[in-house]
């Protein structure tokens, strides 16, 4: 600080000016102001756009080669101390961008003041956002890619194994568990869409645009976006500097899959419970209990369960930020930041989380099959049969309703009712009836394409196998 004229303590910028302001900032206004806190995770990001950006002021000829060298060896220096934890970070560092900034011209000496030619931090944090988004959605669906081949390589593993169906958590109709694993792989795949349009989507370079209406020098955006990997240059300056589109596309794009894994997560839980007993957790991912010694807890895949809602409500709040902000730049967007990286967090041990569960989960094959042998899953099977026969399909749907209550009522199964007492229903139940009610026929009947009989669901590892193929 400084003394002027008037009596005023004047405020200096980074490079020492003195700047517009009269007095030094409130303390709690810049707590909450600073944003280094959690924004220094994009510093690979502003060192590699520095970078191109000096690189492209020397050859549009706006700064010398001379000082295009001693910034990019300053940058050397400043990237080596953070890949090595000895940068030191001070109080008045307001964001990851200003200290680099501030420890570049300490490095460089004046010249460091020459970087942010043609820049301004608007432009300059979209980039590093964009570039970011970008990195983490590709990771992000290579991650489900990797999720996929595990849920891919299970279900081959359990081609034929029987298991119960469910419909409102009610034994529905009997399933292979090959099928019920490759529901998810389907919708991973659909997960893995979504990641590969949102890293499309941070593919338009917004560094360039300034603060907002575009710089005054000829620069070289088409040269920064080759450099930097960007596919273009956004179009529009404002838009450039406002837009945050690629982090909801990110944020939409793991809100969906954290669901589905927390759907996957539920049922592990089920599985595994003693109840259920079709599956055990390998012990990496459970944990025991504090007072019970004998418990085995399901904690990950609870953890999928509750970790979902959190990642939809990053997306939530970040539609809430950028809700009827008018343009361009406002401090608000500095709240994309922890949203986004907290989903980015979240989802990525979920998905890591997910793939240990599956890979090593050991299902009981006898306990599944028992499950499944429940005759009153037969009953749609029962109902085909008399359609099958003329009956229309309303008519049969009562008469077998009407015969599981009377088995329901007596406590029999449906296998122990006579050929007579099936006739008291509908003549047509006496054909044939009890070899509708042997096990594998309910499984093998569902030769609908995408069903569960054995010829359906090797078509349908075909299908998955070339779907990750042609990724």
């Amino acid at each position: 600080m400084a003394g002027d004229p008037s009596g005023h303590r004047v405020a200096r910028t980074l490079a020492g000016t003195v700047s517009r302001f009269a007095q030094p900032q409130d303390p709690d206004f810049q707590r909450l102001n600073r944003s280094v806190g959690f924004d220094r995770r994009l510093w690979p990001y502003d060192i590699a756009q520095s970078r191109a950006h000096a690189g492209m002021l020397a050859a549009t000829g706006i700064i010398s080669e001379q000082d295009r060298d001693a910034l990019l060896a300053g940058l050397g220096e400043v990237e080596r101390e953070l890949a090595d934890g000895r940068f030191e970070f001070r109080d008045d560092d307001e964001d990851i961008h200003m200290a680099i900034e501030r420890r570049l011209t300490e490095v460089a000496g004046p010249v460091g003041g020459r970087l942010h030619t043609a820049r301004s931090r608007n432009d300059q944090v979209a980039t590093d956002v964009a570039m970011y988004c970008r990195e983490r959605a590709t990771a992000a669906a290579g991650a489900v890619e990797a999720l996929m081949k595990t849920l891919l390589e299970a279900a081959e593993r359990h081609l034929d194994w029987a298991m119960p169906g469910y419909t409102h958590l009610q034994r529905a109709q009997p399933v292979y568990l090959s099928h019920h694993l490759l529901a998810y792989f389907w919708m991973l795949d659909r997960d893995r869409g979504r990641f590969v349009f949102a890293a499309g989507q941070a593919d338009r370079l917004p560094l360039g645009a300034g603060a907002l209406a575009g710089v005054n020098f000829p620069t070289d955006r088409g040269g920064l976006a080759g450099e930097l990997g960007f596919s273009r240059v956004s179009e529009n300056s404002i838009d450039a500097v406002s837009n945050r589109d690629f982090a909801l596309d990110y944020l939409a794009a793991a809100a969906t899959c954290a669901t589905h894994l927390s759907r996957l997560g539920a049922e592990l839980v089920l599985w595994s419970s003693e109840e259920f007993g079709f599956c055990r957790l390998p012990d990496a991912w459970t944990s025991g209990s504090s007072l019970m010694p004998q418990k085995k807890n399901p904690d990950a895949a609870e953890l999928l369960r509750a970790k979902a809602p959190r990642v939809v409500a990053h997306l939530s709040a970040l539609h809430g930020v950028l809700h009827a902000l008018a343009l361009t730049y406002n401090k608000d967007l500095q709240e994309d930041k922890e949203h986004l990286f907290d989903a980015v967090d979240t989802l990525e041990l979920c998905l890591a989380a997910a793939r240990g569960m599956i890979a090593g989960a050991r299902f009981d094959r006898e306990r599944m099959a028992a499950a499944a042998s429940d005759e009153m899953v037969a009953a749609t099977d029962l109902a085909d049969g008399l359609v099958r026969q003329g009956v229309a399909f309303r008519e049969a749907h009562g008469v077998v309703a009407g015969l599981v209550r009377q088995a329901l009522d007596q406590g029999r199964a449906l296998s122990d009712f006579s050929d007579q007492e099936l006739a008291e229903h509908h003549q047509a139940l006496s054909g044939g009836f009890h070899e509708l009610l042997a096990q594998g026929a309910w499984l093998e009947s569902k030769v609908s394409e995408g069903g569960t009989a054995l010829i359906r669901v090797r078509d349908q590892l075909a299908a998955a196998h070339e779907a990750l193929a042609t990724a």
